[in-house]
């Protein structure tokens, strides 16, 4: 997750640097921080479900997942309560975050599945 981010962040300061706040929204970093949050809770009640019960795997995960949705579905009424303007940027900017992340938990519980299943064949 650490690679991710810094990887995000490399490219939000280049879209940045060239094109303002035309593409990325000011709130970026806030998102960015968001989701590094969210992203590891997640990971986290996934990996406790795998330690302690792996045969109930899937309602951690499915569980964090829904975690994840209410409080992200909670964070664009929020923002739109508040702010008018840029709304489109921002929840487009906010929903690429949410996919990459999203991709990046799906591709790590795929890795932790993977080992386990070998060491149980």
């Amino acid at each position: 997750m650490i690679l991710l981010t810094g990887l995000l962040v490399l490219l939000i300061t280049v879209l940045l640097m060239f094109t303002g706040d035309t593409v990325v929204h000011s709130y970026i970093w806030y998102m960015l921080c968001f989701f590094v949050f969210v992203t590891g809770f997640a990971h986290y009640v996934a990996f406790l479900g795998l330690k302690n019960d792996s045969g109930n795997l899937h309602a951690y995960y499915f569980a964090a997942m829904g975690v994840r949705m209410v409080f992200s579905i909670i964070a664009v009424f929020v923002y739109r309560y508040f702010h008018a303007e840029g709304l489109v940027q921002f929840v487009s900017n906010f929903f690429a975050l949410y996919f990459i992340y999203t991709g990046f938990e799906i591709y790590a519980l795929l890795s932790n599945l993977r080992q386990n299943s070998k060491k149980h064949a």
